[in-house]
């Protein structure tokens, strides 16, 4: 019963063969081979317009370049004060970019609140340089907390951006698990919306490590490959990125598995909600869930086998945890069985 991340589960079988099936023979390096040219076509197909595409290593590199990619001298990145790019990346954003800032906004549940991030980039002056000026705007999708933005919100958020004429950008570690929670399509969920830049996951949702860099304007994608140069991120034997890319992608099996988990998620949210001894914090939007239980309880659940972590109680919160309680996270993936849950399900005491 492991629901402690996604990032537990191993890669998808179609993802291992694939892989294996480009291990042998020779291949122009450097991401200009055959397989990686045929994947960036499919990212352009999947967006609905030409879009630049660097594959990376890890979620961290894909937002750390992504930011770094619109730096200027004494720029501030605007992002949820619990995004993953100001809480989990150790502080790489502002490494990468030589020193550029995190600005922390408010909102409940993980998403920016529109006004708050009105209020925080109307404080700065672009000509006031003891301040520094705005850089960019982070949104996660999904969020922290497993909660959505919504087309309109995205919208929203972007049109705040574009006033302040900063880019947005997309954290999409779970990208398609958002996106099938919407049942829309990427081009509706990024640039038709607004949104500049993304940060497109794989490794969360059945691949082994692939992450990606889509930017939607391509004359900056010029300065974008130096910078990945520079950072070590630009793989030699990229072909093994694209292999699993290209199964990600074949017969949409990164909706699937997205669908899978998302859909494992809500059932053991049902088996949550239907015990004695816990209760859902809210409800799940993609494939995290968040419960209050006892804490002897967890303890208990753990002991038969259950992996899970404790959580911290997000910005906007309003449920009560008495003092014998505890925020619970679980995570969903592809790999996760409805026999998992079911046995959580008589653990818990449904």
């Amino acid at each position: 019963m492991f629901f402690a991340s996604d990032n537990w589960a191993g890669a998808h079988p179609a993802i291992a063969a694939n892989l294996s099936a480009n291990a042998g023979g020779f291949s122009t390096a450097y991401g200009d081979g055959t397989l990686d040219r045929a994947v960036y076509q499919r990212f352009n197909e999947i967006f609905e317009r030409e879009v630049a595409v660097f594959f990376v290593a890890t979620g961290t590199a894909a937002n750390s370049l992504a930011l770094t990619a619109y730096n200027k001298p004494g720029g501030i990145s605007f992002c949820h004060r619990e995004s993953h790019v100001i809480e989990d990346e150790c502080g790489a954003p502002e490494y990468f970019s030589g020193g550029a800032r995190l600005h922390a906004v408010d909102g409940p549940l993980g998403r920016i609140d529109p006004a708050n991030l009105e209020k925080a980039l109307g404080r700065l002056t672009p000509e006031f340089v003891h301040a520094g000026r705005p850089m960019a705007v982070s949104i996660t999708q999904s969020t922290e907390a497993g909660t959505v933005y919504g087309l309109g919100a995205i919208e929203a958020i972007s049109a705040i951006a574009k006033r302040h004429s900063v880019p947005l950008h997309l954290d999409g570690a779970r990208f398609a698990n958002a996106l099938v929670s919407l049942d829309t399509t990427p081009a509706e969920m990024t640039w038709k919306r607004g949104v500049d830049i993304v940060s497109f996951g794989g490794t969360k949702n059945g691949c082994w490590c692939a992450e990606a860099v889509v930017l939607f304007d391509l004359d900056r994608a010029k300065e974008l490959a130096f910078l990945r140069k520079r950072a070590a991120q630009l793989f030699s034997k990229s072909r093994f990125i694209a292999a699993q890319f290209d199964a990600y992608f074949q017969n949409d099996l990164w909706l699937d598995t997205a669908k899978h988990s998302n859909a494992m998620a809500s059932r053991l949210a049902n088996a949550i909600k239907a015990s004695k001894v816990g209760r859902l914090a809210w409800a799940p939007e993609a494939n995290e869930v968040f419960a209050i239980i006892k804490r002897d309880d967890a303890k208990r659940l753990q002991g038969s086998g259950a992996a899970f972590y404790d959580w911290h109680s997000p910005a906007g919160f309003s449920g009560q945890i008495g003092e014998d309680e505890a925020l619970y996270r679980f995570v969903t993936s592809f790999a996760t069985t409805v026999d998992e849950v079911d046995r959580f399900a008589g653990a818990i005491g449904t």
